[in-house]
């Protein structure tokens, strides 16, 4: 299973049996609605904090992939999950209440890849199924990262827009023909930039430093794919990772290299250079990307979801920002290539 320098081929493939969306007020009024499997109007989703709404994003994304698998949490074996909160927290409560063992990450916005491999791989080993998931939510994170909502603060063209959105997959042994067939798993890459407002400029090197040990781990390159898709580098990320691809000699179509973090919002104007956060790729992925993929759109994908790990702490301290991605690939068994 072992290949390359840091990969893995998964030779039972391990199939996404189901999966869940919940998304906020911001992301309903985008092109991806009809995408989601429920939306909520208010930010506080009934409840007492941003925090405590987190948490339900991510109980609720679980549940209702739980239940289109036709399962109980008792049936699942293990939930691998994390959030951008202090200590995980949101993912930590959210477990409690669905009562599932569980494995708490922290890879902030590469957390949904990186969970789908580890779940892969239990589930290669025997364990069926295993619940992958993450949430993250506009007011939450915004004010763990940089300012509170309600301080109004001006934001520059580079910033993103936290989504507000929880999504979750149930990987199993059988009873799916979209499988997981690779992971690459990344290093932590850092250039250096300082700036919390210009994350997608902080991740792009490390997107593409995972995308390249895919390709010379598995012997392929971009053609193996129909789509190669960021989590959320957002426009201006999204460039200079194209940028770099062609200087090293990797001539990737801009219609091929997508990101999630440009697909959620339409005019949102406070989405700037894009959408980000936990819940970007995870909501992008289990619900439109895979949906595609069901209806014969795509039948090989390559999912990089990208992440910023700095903490508050480590800002204020002057540290520059290492980032990480993980890259899982998807395909449609039986699809063409």
């Amino acid at each position: 299973m072992f290949t390359g320098q840091r990969s893995f081929a998964y030779p039972t493939s391990p199939c996404i049996l189901s999966t869940g969306v919940v998304a906020g007020p911001a992301e309903a009024k985008g092109p991806l609605r009809q995408t989601f499997d429920k939306v909520y109007d208010d930010l506080w989703m009934n409840e007492d904090s941003f925090e405590q709404a987190q948490k339900k994003l991510m109980e609720e994304a679980c549940q209702q992939a739980i239940k289109k698998a036709g399962k109980t949490p008792e049936d699942i074996a293990f939930l691998f999950g994390g959030d951008l909160i202090n200590q995980i927290t949101g993912t930590s409560f959210a477990s409690r209440t669905l009562g599932i063992p569980y494995f708490g990450l922290f890879g902030a916005c590469s957390t949904s890849m990186e969970a789908l491999a580890l779940a892969a791989l239990t589930v290669e080993q025997g364990a069926s199924p295993v619940l992958a998931g993450t949430a993250s939510h506009y007011g939450a994170i915004e004010k763990q990262f940089r300012y509170p909502i309600e301080y109004g603060a001006q934001r520059p063209p580079t910033s993103q827009r936290t989504v507000t959105a929880g999504g979750a997959a149930v990987v199993a042994s059988e009873g799916s023909d979209i499988v997981v067939t690779k992971a690459t798993i990344g290093k932590v890459v850092d250039n250096g930039i300082k700036d919390p407002f210009n994350m997608g400029a902080a991740m792009a090197p490390a997107a593409v430093d995972t995308i390249q040990a895919h390709f010379q781990d598995f012997g392929i390159d971009e053609s193996a794919y129909d789509l190669i898709l960021t989590g959320d580098l957002g426009q201006l990320g999204r460039s200079i990772a194209l940028e770099w691809f062609r200087q090293q000699g990797v001539h990737l179509a801009e219609s091929k290299f997508q990101d999630c973090g440009l697909m959620i919002y339409d005019d949102e104007p406070e989405a700037m250079s894009g959408a980000s956060g936990t819940g970007c790729s995870a909501s992008v992925v289990f619900g439109k990307i895979l949906q595609d993929m069901e209806k014969g759109v795509y039948n090989r994908i390559l999912v990089c979801a990208t992440g910023a790990l700095l903490s508050p702490l480590t800002f204020q301290q002057k540290e520059s920002i290492p980032c990480i991605a993980h890259a899982v690939a998807i395909e449609k068994r039986g699809g063409n290539s």
